[in-house]
């Protein structure tokens, strides 16, 4: 597990959900805090929690746009589990047939690569070297340099959530990019609130012991960002 280490005491943190390809989303959502930062001052830390691809129109735009820091501070992105299908489907094109039904056929497109060969199961070899070519430097870099997740005074950030009964400095990553049901239904403490996306809701969960954030950009038209400072929290949405 690749943990962001960053100081984060005493700094506001804007912490923003599954984007999914949606550029117009994410352009609000910059504005939204750059104004935020306006009024509450610049000592700051951004977050993005993954799932930066699929599903959306404009996956490689989102990529463009943060791979630059758009944002008025600071800024981590972690990994989210479709970048890992992305990295899975470069190194093996036979899990197309799995990327594929996640939204996957969506972020090609956005890369420039015709789609309709692969919608009966095949070519996904060629695709993928067609996705290896269209990838710039900027833009793999940048997949390269995710973190997994991010220890911020009495918040742990992640993509997804964590294993019950496991320390937060031992779980894996598979657990981290994907786990559902083992973490959404527990009410351990686990030592950190957990801040975390990965799982669609109509507005963003707010329990002892998790926030999610995930407000299904893709389908609902809603990015939500929470700022988290002090011990309070609130919610920014575009």
């Amino acid at each position: 597990m690749e943990q962001a280490q960053i100081p984060t005491e005493n700094r506001r943190l804007y912490v923003i959900g599954d984007i999914h390809g949606r550029l117009d989303l994410l352009d609000r959502m910059i504005a939204a805090i750059e104004r935020d930062v306006a009024e509450q001052g610049p000592n700051c830390l951004i977050v993005t929690v993954g799932d930066y691809i699929d599903r959306g129109p404009k996956s490689r735009q989102v990529l463009d746009r943060l791979l630059k820091n758009p944002f008025p501070g600071e800024y981590i992105a972690l990994k989210g589990n479709h970048e890992a299908l992305l990295e899975d489907f470069l190194s093996d094109p036979k899990t197309g047939s799995h990327w594929q039904h996640l939204g996957g056929l969506e972020t090609l497109h956005s890369f420039g690569i015709r789609v309709s060969p692969l919608i009966g199961g095949r070519n996904f070899e060629q695709a993928a070297q067609e996705l290896r070519a269209a990838l710039t430097p900027e833009q793999a870099k940048f997949i390269a340099s995710l973190k997994m997740s991010l220890t911020a005074g009495r918040y742990f950030l992640c993509h997804a959530g964590v294993r019950p009964g496991v320390p937060l400095e031992r779980q894996s990553d598979e657990d981290l990019l994907w786990i559902r049901d083992e973490f959404l239904d527990s009410d351990e403490d686990f030592g950190k609130i957990v801040v975390h996306g990965h799982t669609p809701t109509v507005e963003p969960q707010v329990k002892p012991n998790r926030i999610n954030i995930d407000t299904g950009a893709f389908a609902t038209g809603k990015l939500t960002c929470v700022v988290l400072e002090d011990g309070t929290r609130r919610f920014i949405t575009a």
